[in-house]
């Protein structure tokens, strides 16, 4: 093999490791050679374990650590970011609302291929749009500046027509009642109208909030299909819950 052509894999399989994706067309221009050859050297890096070859580009290997993942994977939030993660699929659609938590969850997704992303959380869609090759849509509608959320009418209308695989989102609390509550009234609303269109619900709670109530409804927890907290969660409070007939996963 050529000392050039081995030089240039050598530059790409370091770019991927450095970088959540790399793209044909940015390999392309910055070794000045046409998309065949790069997609060759993308083939032979591949077979030998450096990298992932996807459409359109390359990604590391599972287990490799891009620069945009979380900082502490023992926190709470990654814990269940990345055990929410585990129930996405290639080429799913997924819905996702604001919040810390489910910022992890989407930095653990950075591995996956052909996602379709819909968020109303503006911190979800930079992060998504900076690190990732995902399609991503983001819904319209009025900030709400405590979490960068996208709420309000514009919002309701354009998620009332969303198909998606699963919805994930992060609420305030889950009652020892069996109510999914959360602090902001506008989100709520948001929420509300998520539930209503037949996806599986993915709802995401620190162990802290697991019996507590916040100040606005959302749903029956019945109304959710997986339960996503952390092994710190009360017990009791846990049993009661799965009493519902939801799925309780702890992280």
């Amino acid at each position: 093999m050529p000392a050039l052509t081995a030089e240039r894999r050598a530059a790409i399989a370091k770019m991927v490791a450095q970088s959540s994706v790399v793209r044909i067309a940015d390999l392309v221009s910055h070794f000045g050679v046409d998309a065949a050859t790069i997609r060759r050297d993308l083939r032979v890096l591949e077979q030998q374990g450096k990298i992932r070859h996807v459409r359109g580009g390359a990604m590391p290997i599972e287990g490799a650590t891009p620069q945009a993942a979380p900082v502490s994977p023992e926190t709470q939030e990654a814990r269940i970011g990345q055990a929410a993660a585990k129930m996405i699929a290639d080429g799913e659609t997924v819905f996702v609302g604001p919040g810390r938590i489910v910022l992890e969850m989407v930095r653990a997704l950075v591995h996956r291929v052909d996602l379709t992303i819909v968020t109303n959380g503006l911190a979800v869609a930079h992060w998504v749009a900076s690190n990732t090759s995902h399609n991503l849509i983001v819904a319209g509608g009025q900030i709400e500046r405590r979490d960068l959320a996208l709420v309000g009418q514009l919002t309701r209308a354009a998620l009332a027509n969303l198909r998606a695989d699963h919805v994930v989102l992060e609420l305030g609390g889950i009652s020892a009642v069996g109510e999914l509550t959360d602090d902001s009234l506008p989100q709520a609303e948001i929420a509300r109208v998520l539930f209503e269109i037949g996806s599986e619900v993915i709802v995401l709670v620190p162990a802290e909030r697991v019996g507590r109530v916040a100040a606005a409804y959302v749903a029956p927890v019945s109304d959710a299909d997986v339960i996503v907290t952390t092994r710190e969660a009360p017990v009791p409070t846990l049993w009661d819950l799965s009493e519902s007939g939801v799925r309780i996963v702890l992280a």
